[in-house]
């Protein structure tokens, strides 16, 4: 195992089983890495799987795993109607664990993922103001200084102004903004 980072230790408990599915896993040409304080197996640099320990179970959990075929119904979704493509394969018991089918799974996953499958992101459209609309309508600086933000940005600015329950209030708010905007300068940049 490479030089070891923080290891995501939520739950602690299932060291030997964690173990024994890296043993698993480093039969395959999958190259382990640590993201958001989990390990993470990639290929080409692309997540794959992870690894972690619960309360009740440890799992390996596939980023893509909606497109694996699962015969043996192994896998879950850990938060139906949320989790569009993380599938995850719970074990109670280090006996649980089938290393030939383990790794039947792992190199499907690698395929999958040599093949291009990912879960397309839908960009969410998020609601707008008709007020600020006409203003960036009215000022094409504005809409072109406005349209240089990230969309999560953009939607810092949008919710200020949609939250307002009067109109009067918007109108305050867009003319608040319309400098922050112009300067380049986010909304709640200030608390960053």
């Amino acid at each position: 195992m490479p030089e070891e980072k923080h290891r995501w230790d939520k739950i602690s408990g299932w060291d030997e089983e964690l173990d024994l599915l890296h043993t698993i896993i480093e039969k395959t040409e999958l190259v382990l890495t640590t993201k958001w304080g989990g390990q993470t197996y990639t290929y080409n640099g692309k997540n794959v799987l992870g690894l972690g320990g619960f309360k009740n179970y440890f799992t390996i959990w596939f980023w893509n795993g909606v497109f694996l075929k699962d015969e043996n119904n192994v896998l879950v979704n850990a938060q139906e109607g949320v989790t569009k493509g993380l599938r995850q394969w719970r074990f109670t018991s280090k006996n649980e664990v089938d290393e030939k089918l383990i790794l039947a799974y792992i190199h499907e996953a690698i395929e999958n993922e040599k093949a291009g499958k990912v879960i397309e992101k839908v960009k969410k459209e998020f609601e707008t103001d008709p007020l600020f609309q006409a203003a960036l309508d009215d000022n094409s600086e504005l809409k072109t200084a406005f349209e240089k933000f990230s969309p999560y940005k953009q939607k810092e600015f949008l919710e200020y102004i949609i939250t307002a329950k009067r109109e009067a209030t918007k109108i305050d708010r867009i003319a608040k903004i319309k400098p922050m905007i112009l300067n380049n300068i986010g909304l709640n940049d200030k608390y960053r």
